[in-house]
């Protein structure tokens, strides 16, 4: 039975995708809810798994082709196996692509397998491909690249050093969320009136607590206990103290909001997304850091969903895990502002006219002079800062 293989329903707000990594070739036989393919949105990656055991016959749209809601992209025949001859009329309603390959030859290489092609200048000729009547898979090249490696590594210790003819460059298409990443950023420095404001905060209180109840907290929540729940418990209490901050702009209008969705930035293989942790104010501590790894591990597996992306008033972003010392975050709109963490490092600072050693880490807080002036944005750091520095405060709500 020929099987049309489509385009998932897309979010509201997406109008087309593209298509990222075929995952099964044409002859290939595969297993129900086996993923096919995988297809790009401006926000998520959706996954398109086979409606049944069978073999994938023809691919109709190939990587990096736009495609739209429900578009046929490829055809599937249920119940047959790898190698295995089709009916008439199933190759009539699904007719494979190997001839189309067998007039090609072994030129016939998928859009993933040419792109890996060119970025490493790899000679076709010298792999052998395993695939579908000998077609050269991306498994194919990956192999004989890493055969391949330790060669060029020891011929380029020997060679002399390169002249402008061994220049060279290569050029690969960005990616969907690449792209919009650019043209939100893009967007954010245009559109908005961005500042930021800088403070510093002394970690060891809240160093101390962890080290102190570390062991028992993980025991009883069977989670680590992180900074990031002491930010975010600190950042939820003074934006109920600066609204100005969890705001938004809409149009003419100042949007108020009386709920607090913390977007938390998340680094990905496929680039920075910041999912949102909902209802922070109603969070415990183990809660907030569940919460957080959860995120942070279906960034990084690429499960995020579209709900899980979107909305947040505020977001937190810490680039002292990659060690940066500081930094200017850009805002994430429609937002008003965000918080920048650091690295934690170690600095003599005067403390009751002595020089003492104390674990320092710089808070930037950028945020949309059109709506925030600087007598809150201030106000919103110190506050961070004091309640960082104090953390019982966070507990007794002071």
């Amino acid at each position: 039975m020929s099987i049309e293989i489509k385009v998932p329903v897309l979010p509201e707000s997406v109008a087309d995708a593209t298509i990222a990594t075929w995952h099964v070739q044409p002859g290939e036989a595969v297993s129900r809810d086996q993923n096919l393919v995988d297809i790009e949105t401006d926000k998520v990656v959706l996954e398109v798994v086979a409606p049944e055991d069978g073999q994938l016959a023809e691919i109709l749209h190939g990587e990096g082709d736009t495609v739209l809601a429900e578009q046929v992209i490829a055809r599937f025949v249920a119940g047959a196996k790898a190698g295995q001859e089709v009916s008439k009329a199933e190759a009539e309603a699904a007719p494979v692509a190997e001839a189309a390959e067998a007039e090609a030859g072994n030129d016939a290489l998928s859009p993933s397998v040419r792109r890996l092609v060119a970025e490493h200048n790899v000679d076709v000729a010298k792999i052998s491909g395993t695939g579908v009547g000998g077609r050269i898979t991306k498994e194919d090249v990956e192999a004989f690249i890493k055969g391949q490696g330790a060669a060029p590594a020891a011929a380029a210790e020997a060679a002399p050093a390169p002249t402008l003819g061994d220049r060279s460059e290569k050029r690969v298409p960005m990616t969907r969320l690449r792209k919009r990443i650019a043209e939100r950023l893009l967007e954010a420095k245009n559109s908005t009136a961005m500042l930021t404001t800088f403070n510093e905060v002394n970690m060891g209180p809240i160093m101390a607590l962890r080290k102190q109840y570390k062991d028992i907290f993980e025991e009883r929540h069977g989670i680590r206990l992180g900074f990031m729940s002491f930010y975010v418990k600190a950042v939820v209490e003074a934006l109920k103290r600066y609204p100005e901050v969890n705001a938004s702009i809409d149009g003419d209008d100042i949007v108020y909001h009386n709920y607090f969705d913390v977007s938390i930035a998340v680094s990905t293989p496929r680039g920075l997304v910041t999912p949102v942790l909902r209802d922070a104010d109603k969070l415990s501590v183990a809660e907030i850091e569940k919460g957080i790894k959860e995120l942070a591990v279906k960034g990084q597996q690429g499960k995020l969903t579209v709900d899980e992306l979107t909305g947040g008033n505020f977001t937190i972003t810490n680039g002292g895990v990659f060690g940066s010392l500081m930094s200017t975050p850009i805002i994430n709109p429609p937002q008003s502002a965000i918080l920048g963490m650091h690295a934690i490092k170690d600095r003599p600072m005067a403390v009751n006219g002595e020089v003492v050693i104390q674990p320092m880490m710089y808070l930037a807080l950028s945020y949309d002079h059109r709506i925030v002036d600087g007598r809150e944005s201030v106000g919103f750091l110190v506050t961070i800062k004091e309640l960082l520095e104090d953390p019982t405060r966070l507990l007794l709500d002071i």
